[in-house]
């Protein structure tokens, strides 16, 4: 029987702080413009959250029922290892996929925006059909797109949007800094897999780029956002708060680039989620201030 921490690992908490920094962002630009409101705040953050857990139990299932998880580093997969029935697995994908719905509802019955009931179908969708399906999107190199519109542009926007009924230029430009952060935490990820990947058919961004090339492409993922930042200080000066993460970006970079493999990238991997939260944080505290 899976236990309790078994099923925690397999949500890959790691991975939440992509979950919860563009709410933090979006709720920022909310402030900007006086719009807070901390009710609608809230559930979306929930959504968020519950999302990436549903995409994380959702890639488990798909990628171990296809057998390409079968020899992977990082965190514990259900599927695979056998630990829990793949119909399990699939449930608690679902389970999660319905709480995110759910909040998602009530963020529409506050607003009176019946037409973000279409967004968030969108958003199920695109976390399904990433690794699920006949033809993920995931398995021919696109899912840093999914995942920059989706956990990028979509969660950072919508945020503000369903707070402050409007959305600042500077919530844009947070959103496009986010989600290449996001897609950062994915590249990282891929490039660890690149070995396993080739094996298995699994042609995503990393193994199409090539190893040097994936791993430039990381280091730019993390620098760009910071300059971004900085474009936001035009309207929001104490955006230059991000300025602070230029150490870390740089430690990050200067372990991916020297050539880090395998187990060696799964520090790398939990530090880029929590560059990104450092991201959401003080850009969101910028723009709020």
């Amino acid at each position: 029987m899976t236990t309790t921490a078994e099923w925690i690992q397999g949500a890959r908490p790691r991975t939440l702080p992509a979950a919860a920094s563009p709410v933090l962002v979006g709720t920022g630009a909310a402030l900007q413009v006086d719009g807070f409101a901390l009710v609608p705040a809230l559930l979306a953050l929930g959504v968020a959250l519950a999302l990436q857990i549903g995409v994380n139990y959702a890639n488990d299932y798909s990628d171990g029922v296809r057998g390409t998880d079968l020899d992977r580093v990082g965190p514990l997969r259900l599927t695979a290892s056998g630990t829990a029935p793949a119909r399990q697995v699939k449930g608690a994908a679902f389970g999660a996929f319905g709480v995110a719905a759910l909040l998602g509802l009530g963020i529409v019955l506050i607003t009176g925006h019946w037409w973000l009931l279409a967004v968030g179908v969108v958003c199920i969708l695109a976390a399904w059909y990433y690794t699920g399906g006949r033809r993920p999107y995931g398995y021919s190199g696109l899912g840093e797109v999914g995942v920059f519109v989706f956990f990028g542009l979509v969660a950072t926007v919508g945020t503000t949007y369903v707070q402050a009924d409007e959305v600042p230029w500077t919530a844009w430009v947070g959103a496009v800094g986010i989600g290449l952060i996001a897609c950062a935490i994915l590249m990282v990820n891929n490039i660890r897999d690149i070995p396993t990947d080739v094996v298995a058919g699994k042609r995503t961004l990393a193994v199409r780029l090539g190893d040097a090339q994936a791993r430039r492409a990381y280091t730019s993922m993390l620098g760009l956002p910071i300059v971004l930042a900085a474009v936001c200080a035009a309207e929001a000066p104490w955006s230059l708060l991000t300025l602070l993460l230029l150490a870390p970006a740089a430690l990050l970079s200067v372990t991916v680039l020297a050539g880090a493999r395998g187990r060696a990238l799964v520090p790398v991997l939990a530090g880029t989620g929590f560059f990104e939260l450092g991201y959401g944080v003080l850009l969101g505290l910028g723009l709020a201030l």
